[in-house]
């Protein structure tokens, strides 16, 4: 029992022993971790600080660098206020000088006004008196003049107007002299520059040219083998003409001609269109309405491509290459078009070979210019009919199909509805006249044609001198034979001037008109 109390007593005493140690054992390691925490404290205490007074230091010398700046722009605004100011004052100044010189000016320029009024004052003083003077002057002068004139026509038997014509007349003659005498040095010096090498050019190209006569450009004669043909193209009750009419768009005209139908219409190619349907149908026999216009529709279909062809092979002949399809098309419609009795395309191929020959002669592109003059007269065959000249449609189409502009230009001035910008375009203009205004080009009235050449004839011989007139040259030319004994030579120049303006004034004619007065003297005898 002992034993066991002194076993506890030791037990309790160890673990007291052991409590304490480990108390002061933990003591002891708490102190000194509270040390070294105090340390590391302290030490995170001097970095902080130091960190902090680094970015004290950093941020006040931001704010000072910041403020130096400030201060500096402030400085830099201040000396620019004052040199503004100084620019306003300077300014101002010069202003204020400026407003003094002017008006020490305008007090000068009054001055002078006033001072010139003054001196206006007494002119216009001295001029009334001269103008009393000079009125004096007059009717003693007009006194003195009607006093010589009454002397003077006392001494020569005229009055004042009769002397006044005289004298209007010898100037007159001496003036037409020395006018005419101008005019021929004039037109000889012209005639020795130009003349000879134009006539040259102009008659070698048409000489070169082919010329065609005129076609007719309102009917078409179909001729049929009897007239028994005749009641089967009317039909039963006249429906199978109606029907052609209809369909064609011509008038037919069935009456007691033998063997021959006329078709009328103003479109050469409707005209075309129905004579090639009255060939068919007469030769297959079938003739009714249904018929005709399933004839008429391939006809027209074939007549289209004709058209085609006709333009292609036309741009093929004249060695034109790359036309826009439209402008063949419309070069191949030339065919069934005439203009006063003259086939459109054959004056066309005439008017490019033409231009073509006179080009080369002139040292110019013959190519463009055979282009242009086969394009000339494209704007007489358009598709629709706009209320617009020839030439200046002409002048679009080839525009709008990407011709050239001078190949524009030389279509659309050929009549002179615009100014020419090229030498092709007066070359295409000439041409164009000698194709169509040659003797034999273009049908005229017979009646009509001798009544003008009976005009010219009269009109040279209602001038007093002239013994006879001829036209000749299919009226290109009138010959005006005048006296010896009653014109001299300064006359006859003044007479065929005179003429010619006449002739422009009163009458119309195609191209242009010679005039040519012939004054000779002859002297005959007889030997015996």
């Amino acid at each position: 029992m002992n034993d066991i109390l002194l076993t506890t007593i030791l037990t309790i005493a160890g673990l007291a022993i052991g409590i304490a140690a480990t108390l002061i054992v933990t003591r002891t390691m708490a102190r000194s971790r509270a040390k070294r925490i105090v340390e590391e404290a302290r030490t995170e205490a001097e970095v902080l600080k130091k960190d902090m007074l680094i970015e004290a230091k950093e941020q006040s010398i931001k704010i000072t660098d910041r403020a130096k700046d400030e201060a500096a722009k402030i400085k830099g605004r201040a000396d620019d206020i004052k040199e503004e100011a100084a620019q306003r004052l300077s300014k101002v100044q010069s202003a204020e000088a400026k407003a003094k010189q002017r008006e020490m000016q305008l007090n000068q320029m009054q001055s002078d006004v006033q001072r010139k009024k003054n001196e206006n004052d007494q002119l216009r003083a001295n001029l009334e008196n001269q103008l009393v003077l000079v009125e004096n002057k007059q009717t003693e002068l007009d006194k003195i003049t009607r006093q010589a004139q009454d002397t003077l026509e006392h001494i020569s038997g005229l009055s004042a107007e009769e002397a006044k014509e005289k004298l209007i007349e010898s100037l007159k003659d001496e003036a037409k002299t020395a006018a005419a005498a101008y005019i021929n040095d004039i037109m000889d010096d012209a005639k020795l520059t130009a003349n000879k090498e134009a006539k040259r050019i102009i008659v070698q190209s048409i000489q070169r040219v082919a010329t065609e006569t005129a076609v007719e450009n309102a009917v078409t004669v179909f001729h049929i083998e009897n007239d028994e043909i005749k009641g089967r193209i009317i039909g039963r009750e006249g429906r199978n003409i109606r029907a052609l009419e209809a369909a064609t768009g011509v008038e037919i005209i069935v009456d007691d001609t033998p063997e021959a139908i006329v078709l009328s219409g103003f479109d050469p190619v409707r005209r075309e269109i129905a004579r090639l349907a009255l060939h068919q149908l007469v030769a297959d026999g079938r003739i009714h309405p249904a018929r005709i216009e399933e004839v008429v529709a391939k006809v027209r279909k074939q007549v289209e491509e004709e058209i085609i062809e006709t333009g292609k092979r036309t741009a093929i002949d004249l060695g034109i290459h790359g036309l826009h399809p439209e402008l063949i098309r419309l070069v191949g419609k030339m065919k069934y078009r005439s203009s006063y009795g003259q086939n459109l395309l054959q004056h066309s191929r005439e008017t490019a070979n033409l231009c073509a020959v006179m080009a080369s002669e002139l040292g110019l592109n013959p190519k463009k210019a055979r282009r242009a003059g086969l394009l000339h007269d494209i704007g007489k065959v358009p598709d629709d009919e706009p209320e617009l000249p020839h030439a200046i449609l002409g002048m679009r189409l080839a525009e709008k199909y990407k011709e050239k502009p001078d190949i524009c230009n030389a279509i659309g001035s050929h009549h002179d509805e615009v100014e020419p910008e090229s030498l092709i375009a007066p070359i295409v203009q000439v041409c164009d006249a000698i194709s169509g205004a040659r003797p034999g080009a273009r049908r005229e009235v017979v009646e009509a044609y001798i009544k003008r050449l009976h005009d010219l004839e009269q009109l040279a011989l209602s001038y007093p001198g002239v013994i006879k007139t001829y036209a000749i040259q299919a009226g290109r030319e009138l010959r005006v034979i005048v006296g010896a004994d009653k014109i001299d030579d300064a006359a006859t120049e003044r007479l065929s001037g005179e003429i010619a303006r006449k002739i422009q004034d009163e009458m119309t004619y195609p191209g242009q008109v010679r005039i040519t007065v012939i004054r000779e003297t002859r002297s005959v005898s007889f030997a015996k």
